[in-house]
């Protein structure tokens, strides 16, 4: 993607990663993280925002966009996990503040809560963090992936195209749809999408939701009012369950809000992480 360069790489076990810094090196930390069957391309905007005052990371998960994909890869929100704390000590970067979207929420739960990985604070995203999770569909492709994965090209085409826009709020601009399907296509990129939906499992949350209560960093929970894939209800369940969490939830934006309502998304992550003491 010209448009959204990822130039750095960094070899994992799971598959290399591919990334990107953007900002000044002496600037604060900030590392976000996609969600699914999503890429860090839909930080985009929020990411060069953030960047005039930040050293903002941006990275695809193994399996994901223009990171690695290959057949028997673990993609799962457990390998996820390990995957994002190996990442930060290869930037050799600590505490940093963290933003993350729907399944990189998880993920970055997952590493906080499992693998102690430490955070001067979080922002969470429509995160997949309360039990129950997976639309009707998201379940019959997980039940069934290697039914789907035989789908001619076309059929498969207009089957994630129809999944990625249906988040809710005012639609996707065709052109950033495009973008956000051309991952899945082609013969790596294909068995990727149903591979990382066969490999989705609530049990990676199931383990760790009772440990919200615990969280000590500050911690910010933003929801798209439209979101149609995790009602905005989930969100103020779990602002309720972690200690002092700040509830910020946002008009007129599906689950994709980094694409719905950037600017919205952008000032609420600049209010809570210039007002940290």
């Amino acid at each position: 993607m010209s448009d959204w360069p990822l130039p750095e790489s960094f070899a994992d076990a799971c598959g290399t990663v591919r990334w990107n810094r953007l900002g000044a090196r002496g600037g604060r930390p900030l590392v976000l993280l996609h969600g699914t069957p999503f890429s860090s391309y839909v930080w985009r905007a929020v990411a060069r925002s953030l960047a005039r005052d930040h050293q903002v990371f941006v990275w695809d998960m193994p399996g994901y966009g223009q990171s690695e994909k290959y057949a028997g890869q673990d993609v799962s929100l457990a390998a996820q996990g390990r995957v994002f704390a190996r990442l930060l000590d290869h930037w050799g970067i600590e505490n940093p503040l963290v933003a993350a979207h729907d399944f990189g929420g998880a993920v970055a739960l997952r590493a906080h809560l499992l693998h102690g990985v430490r955070y001067r604070a979080l922002a969470l995203v429509d995160p997949v963090a309360l039990a129950p999770w997976g639309s009707p569909f998201f379940r019959l492709v997980r039940d069934h992936a290697g039914v789907f994965e035989q789908l001619p090209p076309p059929l498969h085409r207009a089957l994630v195209r129809e999944y990625v826009g249906s988040t809710g709020g005012p639609g996707l601009n065709p052109r950033v749809l495009d973008r956000l399907v051309d991952p899945w296509l082609g013969e790596s990129g294909r068995p990727a999408f149903y591979r990382q939906i066969a490999q989705a499992d609530q049990r990676y949350t199931d383990e760790m939701q009772d440990r919200y209560a615990g969280i000590e960093v500050p911690t910010l929970v933003c929801w798209g009012e439209d979101d149609a894939w995790i009602p905005v209800a989930r969100g103020r369940e779990l602002a309720g369950l972690v200690p002092g969490a700040r509830w910020e939830p946002i008009a007129h934006a599906g689950h994709l809000v980094q694409e719905d309502a950037p600017a919205e998304l952008t000032a609420a992550l600049l209010d809570f992480f210039t007002r940290l003491p």
